[in-house]
């Protein structure tokens, strides 16, 4: 028996007919690139109402500009972009070597200025040491910063009591009578000789008594007394820079730590109160043989009975200070100065700078200075070469410690990076 049919029977569905040729859609690879503000663009999906989905994110589309036109913008349609114009490149160029040439004029200008400060850097590093010691000895960081500068004053003020005066005593009476000097150089009988054919000692002893001499020595009262000026100001200035680096030391460390990133901040805090250790331990270690070498100086003298014996030996510490060529020069004025009470003392002045010399070099020095500075004796020269020919006496003071902070950066980073490359 047959099931009666369901009026609710699904009826066939009317055949679709296929959609005209015209209205088939584009392939992917044929449809036109969507013009963005970044250039045209290959759309990946397009959807009718939303953003055209691209390999850089979805994109927005642009409407084309065919129909743009100078009724559209009220200041016309834009040019084309500069950026690689080569007279844009060229002006931008010219303008950065022009604010580099002004850096390095300022910087060149500034020069005395930053000499002053680094100089009162490094001594406020030298003498944090003897500040650190008062520290561990129960005094507060103010009141051992207070009496390590009034020693720093009173050295300055004693060694201008005693250069001074007997500088100007001798200088004047040098002046005066150089005029007898040149008459007695005419007993030898070579010289004889000699201002016979060219009239030497007579031409020299005119220019003497002439009063030229004396201006041309000194650079006349104004000069003398601009040089002098200058020197008390710059000695004032370092004095209070050095005063004010030794209070706010600490707190200049952490601020320069806190320009390295944290992850390194550590093994650069470590690195950089090393460095600072050395070139503390090395000033420290200078000013202690210049010491030294002053004490054996005066006492020498005295027992010599040569004069000024405190002001020689002032200045045998202070150009003792200057790395290679210091102690000779310190030698060579107080061994002069021995030769005018005869010449046997002079004889015996020499000897004893030249053993103590050696002493100093090969025992003292290496002594004060081992737990300090370890530096190459090699790279000792060139850092006090390169230091002395770029800024002079006081290149050559500090350029010992920066070649052992160049070299403990080496050793400590550059060295080991390599080994894991």
């Amino acid at each position: 028996m047959s099931e009666p049919i369901s009026s609710d029977r699904a009826e066939p569905a009317a055949p679709v007919s296929p959609a005209p040729s015209s209205a088939k859609a584009a392939p992917a690879d044929e449809a036109e690139p969507v013009l963005t503000s970044a250039g045209p663009v290959r759309p990946l999906e397009a959807p009718a109402d939303g953003p055209v989905l691209t390999s850089a994110g979805p994109v927005r589309p642009l409407e084309a500009p065919t129909d743009m036109t100078s009724a559209d913008l009220p200041f016309g349609r834009p040019g084309q972009s500069m950026r690689g114009n080569p007279f844009v490149f060229g002006f931008t160029a010219a303008l950065g070597v022009l604010t580099a040439w002004w850096l390095v004029q300022a910087v060149m200008s500034a020069s005395s200025v930053l000499i002053l400060i680094i100089v009162s850097l490094f001594l406020a590093i030298g003498l944090n040491p003897a500040v650190e010691n008062l520290q561990k000895r129960g005094l507060a960081r103010v009141v051992a910063i207070t009496v390590v500068f009034l020693g720093v004053i009173a050295v300055f003020a004693v060694f201008g009591l005693a250069v001074v005066p007997p500088l100007t005593t001798q200088s004047t009476d040098f002046v005066e009578k150089l005029p007898q000097y040149v008459q007695e150089l005419q007993n030898n009988p070579m010289i004889r000789d000699l201002d016979q054919r060219f009239q030497i000692l007579e031409k020299l002893q005119q220019y003497v008594t002439s009063g030229d001499f004396g201006s041309q020595m000194f650079g006349g009262v104004l000069g003398f007394g601009q040089v002098l000026i200058g020197a008390v100001f710059n000695a004032l200035t370092v004095l209070v820079l050095t005063l004010y680096f030794l209070g706010s030391l600490n707190s200049l460390k952490k601020m320069a730590y806190r320009l390295v990133p944290k992850s390194r901040r550590t093994r650069a805090g470590l690195l950089g109160d090393k460095i600072i250790d050395s070139i503390g331990g090395y000033v420290a270690g200078n000013l202690i043989i210049s010491l030294i070498a002053g004490v054996t100086t005066f006492f020498f003298l005295i027992a010599m009975k040569v004069p000024y014996a405190l002001a020689l030996a002032l200045i045998v510490a202070l150009t003792d200070l200057i790395p290679m060529v210091g102690a000779f020069i310190g030698a060579g004025v107080a061994s002069l100065v021995g030769f005018f009470v005869s010449p046997t003392v002079g004889i015996i002045c020499v000897i004893f700078f030249t053993v103590y010399q050696q002493v100093e070099n090969y025992w003292i020095a290496p002594s004060v200075l081992k737990s300090s500075v370890d530096v190459p004796p090699l790279a000792t020269i060139v850092g006090a070469l390169v230091g002395g020919a770029l800024l002079g006496v006081v290149g050559a003071l500090l350029g010992i410690p920066l070649v052992a902070a160049l070299l403990l950066i080496v050793r400590e980073v550059v060295m080991p990076r390599q080994e894991r490359a």
